[in-house]
């Protein structure tokens, strides 16, 4: 991860575009597997999911629509119509089709960062 200016961080892009692609169900913020195991989500940082397949698994979907890449959520108004524009510049999915499981929404709760379950489940 790199800092540009201050600003946050920039998440990693995934590295292969084949089935291996999740969503975090928060943010939904597009990886690979194998990198969300690895250093987590950029703008998830408290569900710790370095190194841990179940966590992984529970905060992540395969099941998503669409991919915008945003190099400057700040000032995109497709990151701020999606509601990304304050996380981290990278890859997401435009709909997650699945909600966060309750004891992760509890975290989010904990941590004071929002949660918005998906329109259509």
């Amino acid at each position: 991860m790199s800092n540009q200016g201050g600003g946050a961080a920039v998440a990693q892009i995934p590295t292969s575009f084949g089935h291996e692609l999740r969503a975090c169900l928060r943010c939904r913020l597009v990886k690979t597997y194998d990198q969300f195991r690895e250093s987590g989500c950029e703008n998830c940082p408290f569900f710790q999911m370095e190194d841990d397949h179940e966590r992984v698994v529970d905060c992540t979907t395969p099941n998503f629509t669409g991919l915008i890449s945003v190099m400057d959520p700040t000032r995109s108004w497709a990151a701020r119509w999606l509601r990304i524009g304050k996380f981290a510049p990278g890859c997401y999915t435009l709909a997650v089709s699945e909600a966060l499981p309750h004891d992760l929404q509890n975290i989010c709760e904990e941590e004071h960062v929002p949660y918005v379950a998906p329109k259509r489940i």
